[in-house]
């Protein structure tokens, strides 16, 4: 079974975010109850800076190249594994969903769009020298001020903001931002419903419906964020989930289908086998690092 990890920060408890110095995290991971070097499933979201080095990053599933010079992205739920055979130099910028809502509610500012379910989906990309100096200027500032006597939860936020609209401007400008600020705001409501309702519906109209979107104009969104459907995306996170849940919780298939809301195991291995070419009792078995 994959482990599930928590936002537990090792400095102010209501701290909303932390940052480490990778060699400082490995040192730290001998005190975990989980291996970093292990597929686990996160409860927060994580932005990893590397400043030297290269290797692999594990997300979902996928081995993922990185060099200097990186920026790995993974989000809330998302499986991941850290590579401890090369250990590359950077900082982990870990953080909670309470800092999340709060950007999104305060700043109306989506951070980490949730853009794991397109095709062309890579959590990694390279930084130009401009915006790594900036990152790192940015991370200090934030690393400091977590760690001062009277930590000021403004100032970090604020400073947080500054460093992630400075990376998606530059995600922009190499084509990997595809959505206005409103139409990422509107496609990530849908992604949060998607997560919380899709063991009771797969329907993209009642979607359509709860967003008080014309089931037209939901499609519409999802093909300019993902070059899919609604429902090409309903299916999607629903064999990511099915997947995660396999591996991280070692669910039985049977057990399995009726979490997901399915009314028979076949119609869920039929399902499953459809979208992946694979059995799911197969998959279960075959997805180790």
């Amino acid at each position: 079974m994959i482990p599930e990890v928590e936002f537990t920060p090792g400095v102010a408890a209501d701290a909303l975010v932390e940052i480490l110095e990778l060699d400082k995290l490995y040192a730290r991971s001998k005190l975990l109850d989980h291996s970093l070097a292990q597929p686990h499933r996160m409860g927060f979201s994580m932005a990893i800076y590397i400043r030297q080095g290269e290797g692999e990053h594990f997300v979902d599933f996928n081995r993922w190249p990185y060099k200097s010079g990186s920026l790995i992205m993974v989000n809330k739920n998302q499986v991941n594994a850290f590579d401890l055979r090369d250990k590359p130099l950077g900082k982990a910028i870990l953080f909670s969903e309470h800092l999340v809502e709060k950007l999104q509610v305060n700043m109306n500012m989506p951070v980490f769009s949730p853009d794991y379910l397109r095709q062309d989906y890579e959590p990694v990309f390279q930084v130009s020298p401009r915006l790594a100096r900036s990152c790192e200027r940015l991370l200090d500032e934030i690393h400091h001020e977590t760690r001062s006597g009277d930590p000021n939860s403004l100032i970090t936020m604020f400073v947080f903001s500054a460093l992630f609209l400075m990376i998606e401007r530059e995600r922009a400008a190499q084509g990997r931002q595809r959505l206005s600020s409103e139409e990422q705001a509107r496609f990530a409501q849908f992604i949060s419903l998607l997560e919380a309702r899709f063991t009771q519906t797969r329907n993209a109209s009642d979607y359509a419906s709860d967003l008080h979107l014309t089931y037209k104009g939901l499609n519409s969104l999802c093909k300019k964020a993902t070059d899919q459907t609604a429902k090409q995306l309903i299916d999607a996170y629903t064999i990511l989930e099915a997947k995660r849940r396999l591996v991280a919780e070692g669910k039985r298939v049977q057990e399995l289908a009726y979490d997901l809301g399915f009314d028979e195991v076949t119609n869920f291995t039929k399902y499953f086998r459809k979208h992946t070419k694979l059995p799911p009792s197969h998959f279960q078995r075959n997805a180790r690092l």
